[in-house]
């Protein structure tokens, strides 16, 4: 049996609309004499992470963490707070072809929302970007409590675009997301570039 067209688009923030670029956190690292990489590495394990993601604890909290870990290779506690602190000023950038291809779908008819696993800082970055006004619904991991890939947090993205999940499209960049949102009974692709563009447009029908 043929699946049923998708009328609704959940799009992955970070990876998707959002970007970073690279050189923002070694230039940071450079400056402060810390090893290639370190800032990401010491920010994203898990559980440093899991918690600011679910709302447990606040991105401040987060930030100060990830700064006492590296007070030592970074030559003292102040040295650690401010190269954390000039890393996190830099809030990535839009990719604008992925925002007009989210305009062209809600002219098109399509409820576009954003599922993403993100701090309690969300709403301020989505400001600072320019994006604020630009999805139908946004769905924070850290507001509701459960994060990516868990069914649960599906569940309340499809009720937020009010679509039941089989007329929902998801789009991220990483393979344990998808599979996450086929199990919860959603389409998903796995985003690779803009040349995907093309197909999410077919798949769409807009």
């Amino acid at each position: 049996m043929a699946r049923e067209r998708a009328t609704a688009l959940l799009l992955d923030l970070d990876g998707v609309l959002r970007r970073f670029d690279p050189a923002v956190a070694a230039g940071v690292e450079r400056e402060y004499g810390l090893a290639d990489g370190v800032l990401t590495e010491i920010a994203m394990q898990w559980g440093r992470l899991q918690p600011v993601l679910t709302g447990q604890i606040n991105h401040a909290d987060w930030v100060n963490s990830v700064a006492d870990a590296l007070a030592e290779p970074a030559g003292g506690p102040d040295r650690a707070r401010a190269a954390v602190e000039r890393w996190q000023r830099y809030r990535g950038e839009v990719d604008t072809e992925v925002l007009d291809f989210v305009r062209e779908a809600r002219a098109g008819g399509i409820k576009v929302g954003l599922a993403t696993n993100a701090t309690d800082l969300l709403d301020a970055d989505l400001a600072t970007l320019g994006l604020t006004g630009e999805l139908d619904v946004v769905v924070n991991s850290s507001a509701l409590g459960v994060h990516k890939p868990a069914p649960e947090y599906f569940q309340a993205a499809c009720a937020a675009l009010a679509t039941p999940p089989s007329r929902v499209l998801f789009v991220d960049d990483e393979d344990w997301a998808v599979r996450g949102a086929r199990a919860a009974g959603l389409s998903a692709h796995r985003w690779g570039g803009h040349a995907d563009l093309r197909y999410l447009r077919a798949a769409l029908n807009y």
